[in-house]
């Protein structure tokens, strides 16, 4: 797990050294998918949603999952599909306790987040979402928790953007804004792709002059599944068409990055993970 192969491209014979990429398993085992080093690289001329997923075995729990088909793009324009080594069949397993459920209805909306803020307050690792400003101690008579005061905020303060890093400090600070705490940023140019991590929070984003696709968005929600967490997506560029419309599926807060560093929502989770904000953008 972890080394490269060599891959020759069918089109134009340049070789190249691919490395596939490291997802976490269910049972938190590093997991990649199994290469087929003999085998011929594959020119993707037409995709389909079956030829874009790949059944993998974890090593160390026995599970079969589903992970991204692994891809290698060329310089002479292709796209190179390497071939993967087939999983053994093995009869389904009931789901690992504590996994969430595989539905797009899973993710967070303003209710679930806003009940849960008391839990993130009460340090790293507990709880999964913004701090609210919500008081769990006050009065019956203070109304249901949507209606209790909360805290206010001052207004959001973006960060110009002017290289790729700047990117990922200014969804840093918009989601440190929002209420989640302990966010750490991963080195430049994650091998996950995952920028930004904190307690119940794994972020990308993508600073590419090039739309982000709907790959990007399909493996950032599985990263966010299998760590029972809220997947969210800032994009400099905006979202291919079927990303988005992927990510209204899924429930996954995709946002588009001005250069000014301030995050506008572009879909219904996004507005509604914003909403969970009691200040204003500006």
């Amino acid at each position: 797990m972890g080394s490269s192969v060599p891959v020759r491209c069918p089109a134009c014979r340049r070789d190249h050294a691919y490395e596939p990429p490291v997802f976490p398993c269910a049972c938190g085992a590093p997991l990649a998918p199994p290469l087929q080093r003999d085998a011929p690289a594959q020119t993707v001329t037409h995709r389909t949603w079956t030829d874009s997923w790949v059944t993998v075995r974890c090593e160390s729990c026995g599970r079969n999952d589903q992970w991204p088909q692994p891809e290698l793009g060329c310089g002479c324009g292709a796209v190179l599909r390497i071939p993967v080594r087939p999983a053994p069949t093995v009869p389904p397993t009931a789901e690992p306790a504590g996994r969430p459920a595989m539905r797009p209805e899973s993710l967070r909306t303003d209710e679930s987040v806003t009940a849960s803020a008391s839990d993130v307050g009460a340090g790293p690792g507990v709880g999964a979402g913004p701090d609210t400003g919500a008081h769990p101690d006050a009065g019956a008579d203070a109304g249901t928790p949507r209606e209790r005061s909360r805290a206010p905020r001052p207004p959001f303060r973006p960060l110009t953007i002017r290289t790729a890093r700047d990117a990922v400090t200014a969804a840093a600070l918009y989601l440190k804004w929002l209420g989640f705490r302990g966010i750490l940023q991963s080195p430049e140019h994650p091998a996950s792709g995952i920028d930004l991590r904190a307690p119940g929070l794994v972020a990308q984003v993508d600073p590419s002059t090039e739309p982000s696709t709907l790959r990007d968005v399909e493996c950032l929600w599985l990263h966010g599944l299998n760590q029972s967490s809220v997947a969210v997506f800032f994009s400099l560029t905006g979202y291919e068409p079927a990303a988005r419309a992927r990510a209204e599926e899924l429930g996954v807060p995709l946002f588009v990055l001005d250069l000014t560093g301030t995050p506008k929502p572009a879909t219904r989770a996004a507005d509604d993970l914003a909403g969970s904000s009691t200040g204003t953008g500006g």
